[in-house]
């Protein structure tokens, strides 16, 4: 069943967004939420129960006489997304249900010369989708990549495909034959973790993330924050260390030349006189190699460094940590908080640090939500 939430407007898209993001939640509570009467809610969220996207959750009456409550929540299953993050190699891609709980997942490789087309790219898309189960069901598809995209369709710049105003959610709706959005890949992962990941309920808070790049999202008053900017990397090129190595642009020391995982590889080559992968890198600089530990330790501390400017600067107690490289924060927990720490002023409220260890998929994920959200806002 594909519910037009769409098609709802006002009061009720904001009581659809309520509950899918808080359900099962009471219906005082939505009242409260929404400055809404028990009679005005009853008469929103009936066409919704009549259409099946709300159903009443089990009852409690929390110790009190009477009738239990009957909290509202939506019916996960009644919709399906598909979710693809592009990258130079690889396009990935989950299958979702509405609150972007991944059910399937598929990867298909980007090779040849060609393999930066948009033409290659769209087809790959389109293998995922059949890989996936195909659009069969589907209410939308999100896809993201690593640049700015402008008007939910158009990918103004993505540097890492060569690409300049290829209007992708229009090539890729035409191909599917289903409703596209097209989005930054931190933007929609900041979006996951606001409305279903450990972010959920939190009105501020930053997102860094660690993998082929450094990304970097912001969520203030429970709006995230989307610039004219958006998509330009930023983020990536904070100055962290005046004596790390220079990054593509040429920036010594920011945040992509100590945390990108090509960076770290490439500085571990060239104490290694080795090429030499990320888990490797990390593995070695557990076991005491010193040059693995030199490298390994230095991004754990520009890490601790740029949580510590987000924390600062946007003045949020929150940071979550993302992305395919997220493993260094594990591997170096306690030397990022200790750097952190001492970036901070001693008597400000300390930092809540949340690693989503759901490594690349978290990406895919992130585009499904894209495509629920434009579903509910």
């Amino acid at each position: 069943m594909t519910i037009e939430t769409a098609s709802v407007a006002g009061p009720a898209r904001q009581l659809a967004r309520e509950v899918l993001i808080h359900g099962p939640i009471s219906r005082a509570e939505l009242g409260q939420r929404l400055g809404l009467s028990p009679a005005s809610l009853t008469r929103l969220s009936k066409p919704f129960i009549d259409r099946g996207l709300f159903v009443d959750a089990p009852g409690s009456n929390d110790g009190a006489l009477g009738r239990p409550a009957r909290p509202l929540d939506v019916l996960v299953d009644s919709q399906r997304f598909i979710g693809v993050k592009i990258t130079a190699d690889q396009v990935f891609g989950v299958a979702t249900d509405l609150r972007a709980t991944p059910l399937a997942s598929a990867v298909v490789d980007l090779d040849g010369e060609d393999r930066h087309t948009p033409e290659r790219v769209i087809a790959a898309i389109a293998d995922l989708v059949a890989d996936l189960g195909g659009v069969d069901g589907i209410t939308s598809v999100g896809v993201t990549l690593g640049g700015k995209v402008v008007r939910s369709s158009v990918a103004d710049r993505a540097p890492f495909l060569g690409w300049r105003g290829v209007d992708l959610g229009t090539l890729v709706g035409d191909a599917l034959g289903v409703p596209v959005i097209v989005e930054n890949d931190v933007t929609a992962l900041t979006a996951a973790e606001q409305w279903f990941g450990e972010a959920k309920g939190i009105d501020n808070f930053a997102v860094v993330t660690i993998g082929a790049g450094v990304g970097y999202g912001l969520v203030i008053h429970g709006h995230p924050v989307v610039t004219s900017d958006t998509g330009l990397g930023l983020g990536g090129h904070f100055p962290l260390d005046p004596t790390g190595p220079l990054c593509f642009e040429g920036h010594r020391g920011c945040s992509t030349a100590m945390l990108s995982i090509p960076s770290m590889c490439a500085s571990a080559r060239g104490g290694l006189g080795r090429d030499v992968g990320y888990d490797e890198l990390l593995d070695l600089a557990i076991a005491g190699d010193p040059v693995a530990t030199a490298v390994v330790d230095a991004a754990a501390r520009a890490l601790g460094r740029l949580i510590a400017a987000s924390a600062n600067l946007a003045m949020v107690e929150t940071v979550v940590l993302s992305g395919e490289g997220i493993a260094l924060a594990d591997a170096k927990l306690d030397l990022v908080v200790a750097t952190l720490r001492a970036d901070r002023d001693p008597e400000a409220t300390p930092v809540r640090i949340i690693v989503d260890r759901a490594g690349f998929s978290a990406w895919a994920r992130g585009a499904a939500a894209v495509a629920i959200q434009a579903s509910f806002v």
